[in-house]
């Protein structure tokens, strides 16, 4: 589906965290509806090195890019001479950035502000640089505990990725005031959708509950998670959210979700459902009460009236479109 009818024609776009889930369907969302876009991506794609909570510090992979014919660069975005040189030779219209530890659990507060808020400076002063309008990920975790529905200026993160996606709006509010040019964060709350096996055990619950039924585990979930609410949006309706953020009616930081909350206990049951499958459901003790989010669900009413955003996937829609590729991962990444 084409978002705006806007003629891309020689205009050159940036997406950094272009080889990980959001950014690799923002380059095949250009490539399919706007072929005469030029598109550039950067990426640290994985190394092997991992964070000293186990998982890996980049998610970027070649297979998210496999069909995507643009320009491609490694590169890390903490690197400034990297993005000094993208600033003499490129002449970015607009810049899409998806890049950052993402990993909520990572304990390196030094290397999240570093990556999350130092480097998004850099790629700000770029942009104003070159007149580009930024589109940045913002996240849902900036909301912390605080209660639904989660709004913009409600926010109470409790932990340092929450905080660094934080101080990138606050910076961003900054820059609004003195530039010209459109700047838009948008908070993304629980995505799922194609493109995500290669985030590991970051994974959405859709995804990994999936391979669960599919090969023949009952799924385990957490005692009560028929209460255990969260506002589960399908990658589509990200897509949809970024290719209207390119022309604002106003910049600002607006929340993407679908605005209805959801359980983990529907996830399964949709699954099992589309899957033609009636395993018992296992359920074990929940080791996260008190540290966990028990209900999100996003405000998205100025990202109606701003954005011209309106979620096109309930969650039945979206794992049903969804459930192909569930399978196709399983067939060739989790079984092989």
């Amino acid at each position: 589906m084409r978002y705006i009818e806007d003629d891309l024609t020689n205009k050159t776009i940036l997406i950094t965290g272009g080889a990980g889930f959001i950014g690799s369907n923002l380059a095949f969302y250009f490539q399919e509806n706007h072929p005469d876009a030029k598109v550039v991506i950067l990426d640290m794609f994985r190394s092997g090195e991992t964070l000293s909570n186990g998982n890996l510090k980049s998610f970027g992979h070649f297979k998210n890019l496999i069909g995507f014919h643009g320009e491609i660069i490694s590169g890390d975005i903490n690197d400034r001479e990297l993005l000094q040189r993208l600033e003499r030779e490129y002449k970015f219209d607009y810049i899409f950035h998806e890049a950052a530890i993402s990993d909520t659990t990572a304990l390196e507060q030094d290397l999240m502000i570093k990556t999350n808020v130092n480097a998004y400076k850099d790629l700000l002063d770029l942009a104003v640089a070159h007149n580009a309008n930024m589109i940045y990920a913002s996240s849902a975790a900036t909301y912390g505990n605080a209660e639904s529905p989660q709004k913009v200026g409600r926010e109470a993160p409790n932990n340092v990725y929450g905080f660094s996606k934080l101080s990138m709006d606050h910076l961003s509010r900054e820059y609004m005031k003195t530039n010209t040019i459109s700047i838009v964060g948008l908070r993304y709350f629980n995505v799922y959708g194609a493109g995500e096996y290669f985030k590991n055990t970051t994974a959405s619950m859709v995804l990994q509950f999936g391979h669960q039924i599919l090969s023949g585990k009952n799924p385990k979930l957490f005692e009560g998670s028929d209460k255990i609410l969260r506002d589960f949006i399908y990658i589509g309706d990200i897509i949809q959210a970024n290719i209207k953020a390119m022309r604002p009616q106003e910049s600002g930081i607006y929340n993407v979700g679908t605005g209805k909350a959801r359980s983990f206990q529907d996830i399964v049951d949709i699954l099992q459902q589309e899957l033609g499958t009636s395993l018992e459901c296992e359920y074990i003790p929940n080791p996260f009460i008190g540290s966990y989010q028990f209900h999100t669900e996003a405000d998205i009413e100025s990202s109606k009236e701003f954005l011209d955003y309106a979620p096109a996937y309930e969650m039945e829609d979206g794992i049903k479109a969804y459930v192909a590729e569930i399978k196709r991962i399983y067939e060739t990444e989790v079984k092989k």
